[in-house]
């Protein structure tokens, strides 16, 4: 029961991110984090624990953006740790996952082959390392997401950063629900219309 929250937006992200995080911790969770698209590049914050640990993390080093996505996890696969915690990031992209990729082994060791490296134990970090090797062979975005997407089994609701992209987001789902919300100048995805209460009153 992981949470997600996105926002594609024209004021300051994580602030909003972090209200919409709260509204998750029904959910449960044993670890939080949010990234950032600005200036070109991204930047992501984790902890584990409770959401107190993020923000403190926050308050020490902050992020800015106005493009942003963030996460409560409920470990499924790997520990409950800093670098299993969600956002997960490459130099190309940052992904948030609630869901289970079934055919993760199988993905992980082609990667493995093709001389990628994991930092974690989770099956989503496998799906940020796929996007970012279609795009380091020259797909563009959305064709690179799609190209990820139809690798994928199991179920799984994903909202995607990319480096290089302010103004670009990407969410997908499969037997997960997320939930897109519409607002004067912006666009939201969230796990639940809980996650986008004072966001959007506007829900897809």
């Amino acid at each position: 029961m992981c949470g997600i929250v996105g926002i594609l937006g024209n004021s300051p992200a994580v602030p909003r991110m972090m209200d919409s995080l709260k509204r998750l911790e029904y959910r449960g969770y044993d670890s939080a984090g949010v990234a950032t698209a600005s200036g070109g590049k991204l930047d992501r914050r984790r902890a584990p624990g409770k959401l107190s640990a993020l923000a403190d993390v926050l308050a020490n080093s902050p992020l800015e953006g106005n493009s942003g996505i963030g996460h409560t996890r409920w470990a499924t696969h790997g520990e409950p740790t800093q670098n299993n915690a969600h956002p997960h990031m490459t130099e190309r992209v940052a992904i948030v996952h609630n869901g289970i990729i079934e055919n993760f082994k199988v993905l992980k060791d082609e990667l493995i082959a093709a001389k990628t490296s994991f930092e974690g134990d989770t099956d989503t970090e496998v799906v940020a390392r796929l996007m970012t090797h279609y795009l380091d062979n020259g797909l563009a975005p959305r064709a690179a997401f799609q190209e990820t997407l139809g690798r994928l089994e199991g179920a799984f609701a994903l909202c995607v950063l990319v480096a290089g992209e302010d103004n670009l987001m990407f969410g997908a789902r499969e037997g997960s629900p997320l939930v897109i919300g519409l607002g004067e100048g912006e666009n939201y995805l969230g796990s639940d219309a809980m996650a986008l209460a004072g966001l959007s009153n506007q829900l897809i």
